[in-house]
């Protein structure tokens, strides 16, 4: 009977409710995300192959990317409460630290 309270108290808080609103939508934004990440893949394959070389704006593009997809997974997982973007600013994804790539000159 305990038990059943529990539930059902816990099926009426919105703050699930929204929770599980927001994990759908970035959901999808990963989803889109993904995408372009492949794309930038090819990208700089395409671009290695044709330069021997990797293109710094691209890569940068990639690594703020990825950065992201890392902060999504970590709300996704409850692992923060902090809401990606755009319910947070551009910057605080981008301060998350990743590995530099020293390009070839």
């Amino acid at each position: 009977m305990k038990i059943d309270q529990e539930i059902n108290e816990n099926l009426k808080r919105i703050s699930t409710w929204k929770r599980i609103f927001f994990i759908i939508v970035f959901g999808a934004i990963m989803g889109v995300v993904r995408i372009i990440l492949w794309l930038i893949v090819l990208l700089q394959v395409v671009y290695s192959l044709l330069t021997g070389n990797i293109n710094q704006n691209v890569l940068d593009l990639s690594k703020k990317l990825s950065a992201y997809v890392y902060h999504i997974w970590l709300f996704l997982t409850f692992n923060t409460e902090e809401l990606p973007f755009p319910f947070s600013t551009w910057n605080e994804t981008e301060s998350m630290d990743l590995p530099d790539k020293k390009i070839k000159t």
